[in-house]
């Protein structure tokens, strides 16, 4: 094994942390404008983004990629290639009104006005949470002496390289970093890995894939012959149904243990 490739979300960044306290933030500054009670438009917001998102015309490309309905909430859509991230990067602004739209008519608020604050407050709130794990950095510096590190991400390519250029030094551990929309299609598709094998020269037996989705990146390193190690940081029970990893680890600090002296 010569070469450790890595997720990035909620891997070595923590996106969940930042995109709960970015919504939590938006949804009580709009329930402490309307009156209502706390709590109430979060739920309502996140059904809204999903329901919104799978009515997107482009939303089969955006899937295929793996891009999630809260990252569309965000994201610009103004970097690749792709006629539906051209398309998208011009339904963005409606997409994101549309969300807030039905999401207060659930509760039954109309307010054109609050609608179009809340749309550009949770991008704007979302930018100020660049979350990384504490463990993050001591890891890569002690791996990247011993191995070669790549990192393979899916998502649109403006919002991933904002995450990851955002954080200051992080992309320096990378000489090879695959994004799912520059590729054209996402984990756990074989597609993807074989390109990060043909970029670096690698064969998969020489490859060990670290993240903590079981669907995206577990199943699509087993898919390709790589093995794999199952970041479980809240000590998950492995679903019945789900790809085994080679290995389950609880921290990136547990990686150096699994690999040869």
């Amino acid at each position: 094994m010569t070469t450790i490739i890595f997720d990035l979300d909620n891997t070595l960044i923590w996106d969940e942390k930042s995109t709960d306290e970015a919504l939590d933030a938006t949804c009580e500054a709009a329930e402490q404008a309307l009156g209502l009670q706390l709590g109430l438009l979060k739920p309502s917001v996140i059904q809204s983004a999903h329901a919104v998102f799978s009515e997107l015309e482009c939303y089969p490309y955006l899937a295929n990629i793996e891009v999630t309905a809260m990252e569309a909430m965000w994201a610009r859509f103004d970097d690749g290639a792709a006629p539906e991230l051209q398309l998208m990067r011009e339904a963005a602004p409606v997409f994101r009104k549309s969300v807030w739209e039905r999401g207060l008519k659930e509760l039954g608020v109309h307010d054109e006005g609050l609608t179009a604050t809340l749309a550009e407050q949770f991008p704007a709130e979302r930018r100020k949470r660049p979350y990384v794990y504490e463990e993050t950095f001591e890891v890569l510096a002690a791996l990247s002496a011993k191995y070669p590190l790549m990192l393979l991400t899916n998502g649109t390519p403006d919002l991933q390289k904002e995450k990851l250029y955002g954080i200051s030094g992080l992309s320096d551990y990378f000489p090879h970093i695959v994004i799912s929309g520059e590729v054209g299609c996402g984990k756990p598709s074989p597609q993807i890995f074989e390109h990060c094998m043909n970029l670096a020269g690698l064969k998969p037996e020489q490859c060990l894939m670290v993240g903590d989705n079981l669907f995206t990146d577990i199943l699509g390193a087993s898919r390709t012959g790589i093995a794999s190690a199952w970041l479980n940081r809240s000590g998950q029970l492995l679903p019945n149904d789900a790809t085994r990893p080679t290995f389950e680890i609880q921290s990136l600090r547990d990686i150096e243990a699994l690999l040869p002296l």
